[in-house]
């Protein structure tokens, strides 16, 4: 198999859809001549054509617009925000069109699209370019919203993705994006960039939105992370000697509720790990579910780890990111109680 990154990995998706099925387009602001501004789409327009790969005007809500009109009438378009921090504009259109069209329509229209953007910090965006807001998305009904953490899984999620007749929403996490990436929050983007993080099968496959991936077994405590924060777990977790049970997410909704259950039930703790702010982030939902699922195993509190309730800092980014100490505290915290 071919060894990617996530860049690449992301960009070999969408090459295999527009390649098989003519109705798959992509679109966005810089997506076309210039590849984006991550080159997530380079080389897309020279080899499908500039009616399949093209540049929009700078408006997300236009962006978003067009492409639920294009899935309505039969068409599989892939659209591009070009940072998460952008998709406000395009958050009614999202929640009160796309998502409800299937419902609102009795089935007579279907809104198979995908929205990819960028999300999180890594590259000293600031404020207006690292957010990480799935926790909005993942509270709208009839959208699907879905974050890998390695270049296999972006690839046949991505897949799933296109195929999907309902609208996902596709996060991308950027510290990831040229992996590899060792859990070390400190580790800046140029010490990684352009090496390789793993192999990735030639061609189609598919990732099954909705299924969990067990990233390490255990009997200690159940750690729950997706994106960046899965490799933080996990290198957490070995410089600890900690026996973790590490789940890696991969998909917010749809959840896969009953791996956590039986991992939960089995080690009796639970922690959770987000780059996102801690008050209603995604995490709440997990420990609420683990809560009302897992109560009567749980011989210690669920213990969240997340970004602060602070609008994203600039020149305190790392500080920011849930790092080693923050979670090896508590680690240490459930497995002591």
């Amino acid at each position: 198999m071919p060894e990617m990154n996530m860049i690449e990995a992301i960009r070999d998706a969408m090459d295999v859809k527009m390649s098989q099925d003519p109705d798959v387009l992509v679109f966005g602001e810089d997506v076309g001549y210039f590849g984006g501004v991550f080159r997530a789409t380079a080389g897309l327009q020279e080899k499908h054509g500039l009616h399949r790969c093209f540049d929009t005007p700078i408006s997300e809500g236009g962006i978003v617009g067009i492409a639920i009109g294009m899935a309505a009438n039969g068409l599989r378009p892939v659209a591009e925000i070009q940072f998460a921090d952008y998709i406000y504009p395009a958050y009614d259109q999202i929640a009160s069109e796309a998502a409800r069209l299937r419902y609102r329509s009795n089935g007579d229209f279907t809104a198979p699209l995908t929205i990819r953007t960028p999300v999180g910090g890594g590259i000293y965006g600031g404020t207006t370019h690292s957010q990480s807001p799935e926790a909005l998305f993942t509270h709208i009904a009839g959208l699907k919203t879905v974050i890998p953490s390695n270049p296999y899984d972006a690839k046949g999620l991505l897949i799933a993705a296109i195929e999907d007749n309902d609208p996902v929403l596709f996060l991308e996490p950027k510290r990831l994006y040229n992996g590899p990436f060792d859990g070390d929050p400190h580790a800046p983007a140029k010490a990684w960039r352009g090496h390789k993080l793993g192999d990735v099968p030639a061609g189609h496959y598919r990732v099954e939105i909705g299924e969990a991936r067990k990233l390490q077994k255990g009997v200690d405590v159940t750690v729950l992370a997706y994106g960046t924060m899965v490799w933080v777990a996990q290198k957490v977790a070995q410089d600890l000697g900690i026996d973790a049970d590490i789940i890696d997410l991969r998909s917010l909704l749809p959840l896969d509720i009953e791996m956590i259950e039986k991992s939960v039930n089995k080690t009796g703790r639970c922690v959770i790990l987000h780059e996102a702010t801690r008050t209603s982030g995604f995490g709440a939902e997990l420990a609420a579910q683990v809560q009302e699922r897992c109560f009567y195993a749980l011989e210690a509190p669920i213990l969240r780890v997340t970004g602060w309730d602070t609008p994203y800092p600039h020149a305190q980014e790392w500080a920011y990111f849930p790092g080693p100490k923050r979670v090896g505290n508590a680690l240490r915290t459930v497995m002591e109680a």
